[in-house]
């Protein structure tokens, strides 16, 4: 009801007055937030205001200042209409210009609800701490709307609890200080019509020293060997660092857990006591004793129970673990072989179960269920990361999930992995490579290992022993929004780039596996997923990505197994199946999931090819799978899948997964030869000896020394595809006119997979773009972004255009994307070329659509997407270094080609696979004379095994059939040049060089 004005005297109001209220009297008046009559406008950042939001353009709520004459404060209240198909809600942000509210007096927040009864849970959020309200942590709890009519809703603060989902800044402190609040948030219900109405928002009640004060311990987890004693220190924290008013106490026991008290410890309990007016920071310790039994033992928990008075509680009862001992399995001198056998004879079902579970760190918060489910392995998905987002946070993050698991029984680490796909590239600063098509741009094996290399070291230097790369995908169809993953359209180029995995794992035998500077890696997507037919997809919106790829039985050994066979030869650790369907022509099968095919992962994977390392499922993929969930548990596994990515579900995979093995339909051979894959390769990566981060290598992370690999990379996949009258490389005394929307943008350059799964346009991470470092080459620059500035009294112009960031199916071509360039990207082009002579940059994960403007252009480079090292980009583009790249795609002429690839019956593209032109080195003369002589000596180099000599001799060869060819690319010349470069790749000299004089001919 409506609040009325209640004069009465005060010995009436006394015997008016519960005993049980009067201490509300000493509670403080209730601060006004919001009075909805009009005090606060509709409006945004930097002024203070109520705002909406949502998903999409139909998502937020239609808001109003409604009269109500029941209103419950005044006469209006705030009243709104919403109909929300992915998320919406309104905020009320206080102004970003003056100073943060301060809440700390106060018990918590309430408000008044006109209640519809539809059983739904509205969120409600307050921001705390930052420089803003949208630059603020969000704090979180909810309200059913299970009542009618107005009802006042009270909210502690004790109730919320820190988003760990969502944060538009990642974090500040992680703590609720209430002295610096920005504002609330409301979102509202999903997948219903409705309206809501909601009156006086105000700060209620005395603050509880509880919620100032918190009581907290070191860890949550204490191993310690046998017969060592446990420290654990307790630390007292309040609210703005202020002294506590009323003394706090924390009474403790040892009680329960596995071990013995008297036999595996001295039993302790007491009470530890912090005065009034104790300062925040204040430590105090307990120590728990050990005892030795001179017993070889699994390792014991003894819970260390608190009761704290005066102050919040730990959130977990800290446990000390008396350390496994004396068991095979953690005898480093045993073969591995042995230590995993002992080790499985020992476990249950559960623990083995749990070893077959990865979750996602955002799902299991502080690690507790690490413990709980025994799990064996942590990802992080893009962009799920700590905060801060630093190298230093990302190791003390793994490691307090890695100390979860000293908890279990056997202690049987974690093994946490990411998708470092070019380079560390969740992680902000790391030196991020070009993505691997432009590294199969650079046809240089050697290079692909040395920025393999750098990926593992800077990975491993934060904790991390495992890496979700490399890609070995055959890209077949440009408009995949996953082609930038492939290093290139040929199967043997892709083979001849696995050199990556030498550079991540070390040695293909594994013994690299265990030191600082090197990690476990994985191929995927195993097999086919290069391959999929366009609208073939069944996934979303996607077109092609996660689709269906048919191909006969030859064709698949050729094209998509092959690099596979390389991978397994190079003592790959993990091989991940590919969210695809595969239909081979002729089997009768028609398309199956590869998470489903057995006999690809079991037949020919792990039979055929003799991969000895476990397979991990690709994020969620069995739920792709027909059936029930059961059913996808039991045909992923029994196909061979031996670890499953289940985010979010762990805890219904590691129960349907039990379930089926008491059932009968997994067998307990099979979950067995899951656990010892895992387990062999946890051991070779030296986790049970040293489970957590060796940082000595973070100095390292982002460093000159691993940025020059990449700078390299960035140089040599560019790939020069047209030059008339040699306008590259540029002069430093030539005046440029640079213009195009990815000439300065670092996250357009470095693409998807960087800092966020999509990766985002602008500054993200350290690195130079392509314009800074031109400059800093030394080159007179000027830069209008879209041409707008004059043209008049330039010598060149540099146009960098191409594609912003996407990832996977996102980025498929039919699902808001295509191959052209942007009305802006090109009436940048069409300015600049028509005022001067030009140079056009194409940054992208694929190439671009440019031959209705290719006649306007005189150098047109294939940038890719060439990662954090602008400068190795200027350096070709000022001759420090030669163009040397080469296409590992077909360059089309149009959309309707595609298909198009090396090999194809029919092959008319704008520029053929293995295109590149070259700068600073002269085309040898002599034509065919020369080419005859160049193929006599490449059969020598091919029957003398030296593949250097013959590599060069086809290059010479290359270069000199490109001089003739010009811009007159024609069909006849270039189905045999891009013949003769897969020939090249394939050790076939002789021949190459002979397909090499048929284009000659032809030109």
């Amino acid at each position: 009801m409506p609040r009325a004005a209640l004069l009465v005297s005060t010995a009436l109001l006394a015997a008016l007055i519960p005993l049980s209220a009067a201490s509300a009297a000493d509670d403080p008046a209730p601060t006004p937030v919001d009075r909805f009559e009009g005090e606060v406008p509709f409006a945004s950042q930097p002024a203070e205001g109520i705002f909406t939001w949502g998903s999409d353009s139909d998502d937020p709520p239609a808001l109003q200042f409604a009269d109500r004459a029941d209103a419950p404060e005044g006469a209006k209240v705030l009243a709104g209409t919403y109909d929300i198909s992915g998320y919406g809600g309104f905020t009320h942000d206080y102004a970003a210009t003056e100073p943060a509210h301060d809440w700390s007096a106060h018990k918590g927040i309430r408000f008044w609800w006109d209640g519809q009864d539809n059983g739904k849970k509205i969120a409600f959020e307050i921001k705390d701490g930052g420089a803003n309200g949208e630059a603020s942590e969000l704090w979180t709890t909810s309200f059913t709307d299970d009542f009618t009519g107005w009802k006042q809703i009270e909210i502690p603060f004790s109730d919320f609890v820190y988003r760990t989902d969502y944060q538009p800044v990642g974090g500040i402190d992680h703590v609720l200080g209430l002295t610096q609040m920005w504002g609330y948030a409301v979102t509202l219900p999903v997948g219903v019509q409705g309206h809501f109405a909601m009156d006086d928002v105000e700060l209620y009640g005395k603050a509880d020293q509880a919620l100032r004060a918190s009581v907290t311990t070191d860890a949550a987890v204490y191993p310690v060997r046998e017969g060592s004693t446990a420290t654990v220190k307790v630390t007292l924290a309040t609210t703005g660092s202020a002294p506590t008013g009323d003394p706090v106490t924390v009474a403790y026991e040892t009680s329960g857990g596995t071990a013995d008290a008297g036999k595996d410890y001295k039993a302790v309990s007491g009470t530890l006591t912090f005065p009034a007016g104790t300062a925040s920071g204040a430590t105090q310790t307990i120590k728990v004793p050990t005892l030795k039994d001179r017993s070889a033992e699994s390792a014991e928990t003894i819970p260390l129970k608190l009761t704290v008075t005066g102050a919040k509680a730990p959130a977990e009862t800290p446990q000390v673990v008396i350390d496994a001992h004396g068991l095979p399995y953690l005898d480093s001198k045993l073969p591995v072989k042995k230590r995993v056998a002992d080790l499985l004879s020992r476990m249950s079902l559960a623990e083995k179960v749990g070893q077959m579970t990865q979750a996602e760190r955002g799902a299991v918060g502080t690690g507790g269920d690490v413990t709980a489910y025994d799990l064996g392995s942590l990802l992080s998905g893009g962009g799920s990361t700590p905060t801060p987002n630093t190298a230093a946070a990302w190791a003390q993050m793994i490691d307090s999930f890695q100390l979860r698991a000293q908890a279990t029984r056997y202690q049987i680490p974690l093994i946490y992995g990411v998708d470092a796909v070019h380079g560390h590239n969740n992680l902000a600063g790391a030196t991020i490579m070009p993505h691997n098509i432009g590294i199969g741009a650079t046809r240089d094996p050697g290079l692909a290992e040395k920025t393999g290399a750098v990926t593992a070291s800077e990975v491993r230097a934060t904790g991390i022993p495992w890496d979700f790369a490399p890609c070995l995908c055959v890209t077949r169809d440009e408009r995949w929004g996953r082609s930038y993953e492939s290093f290139g359209e040929d199967p043997a180029l892709v083979k001849s780039m696995e050199t990556v995995i030498q550079g991540l794992q070390g040695r293909a035998d594994g013994r690299d596996l265990k030191d600082d500077d090197k990690v476990l890696a994985t191929a995927k997507h195993f097999v086919g997923d290069g391959g999929t037919a366009y609208g073939s997809s069944t996934t979303g919106s996607y077109t092609i990505d996660q689709g269906v790829t048919t191909v006969t039985r030859q064709q698949l050994e050729a094209i998509h197994l092959a690099p596979y066979q390389t991978a397994v030869d190079r003592g790959i650790g993990t091989v991940m199946p590919s969210y695809s369907s595969l239909d081979i022509v002729g089997d009768g099968q028609g398309p199956v999931k590869m998470h489903a095919r057995a006999d690809m992962i079991n037949g020919v994977l792990k039979g055929r090819m003799g991969f000895q390392g476990f397979v991990i499922s690709d994020w969620n993929a069995m739920d792709q799978l027909p059936g029930d969930y059961a059913a996808h548990v039991r045909t992923a596994v029994n196909a061979g899948v031996d670890m499953m990515m289940v985010p979010y579900g762990y805890k219904d995979f590691t129960a349907s997964l039990t379930d089926q093995v008491t059932a009968g339909t997994v067998t307990g051979q099979r979950i067995d030869d899951a656990v010892s894959r895992i387990l062999t390769q946890k051991f070779r990566l030296g986790l049970f000896e040293h489970p957590y981060a060796d940082t000595s290598g973070a100095a390292q992370i982002g460093s000159a020394k691993h940025r020059a690999v990449a700078r390299q990379a960035a140089a040599e996949s560019q790939v020069l595809l047209k030059n008339d009258g040699g306008v590259l490389p540029l002069k430093k005394s030539e005046k440029v006119y640079v213009a195009g929307s990815n000439a300065d943008d670092l996250g357009n350059q470095t693409g998807g997979w960087t800092i966020t799964w999509q990766g985002q346009s602008g500054t993200h991470t350290t690195g130079t773009t392509i314009l800074q470092g031109m400059r800093n080459a030394g080159g007179d620059v000027t830069y209008s972004k879209d041409a707008s500035a004059p043209t008049s009294g330039y010598d060149v112009g540099v146009v960098v255009v191409g594609e912003t960031p996407y990832a996977e199916g996102v980025g498929d071509v039919g699902n808001g994307n295509d191959l052209t360039l942007t009305p802006a990207d090109q009436a940048a082009v069409d300015k600049v070329c028509a005022a001067m002579k030009c140079a056009v940059l194409v940054v992208s994960g694929r190439p671009q659509l440019i031959g209705d403007r290719l006649g306007e252009i005189d150098s047109l480079v294939a940038s890719w997407l060439p990662g954090t090292e602008g400068d190795g980009v200027a350096d070709v583009l000022y001759g420090k270094k030669a163009f040397t790249g080469q296409l590992p795609v077909t360059w089309p002429k149009s959309e309707a080609q595609l298909p198009i690839n090396v090999g194809d019956a029919s092959y008319d593209p704008q520029y053929p696979y293995g295109w590149g032109l070259t700068t600073l080195t002269k085309a040898p003369k002599g034509g065919e004379a020369t080419l005859k002589a160049l193929g006599a000596a490449a059969k020598a180099a091919e029957r003398a095994g030296s593949d250097a000599a013959g590599r060069k001799l086809v290059a010479k060869a290359r270069l000199l059939v490109q001089a003739k060819i010009g811009q007159s690319v024609t069909a006849a010349v270039s189905k045999p040049f891009a013949d003769a470069d897969h020939l090249l790749l394939t050790g076939r000299y002789a021949a190459a060089v002979e397909k090499l004089t048929e284009a000659y001919r032809a030109a």
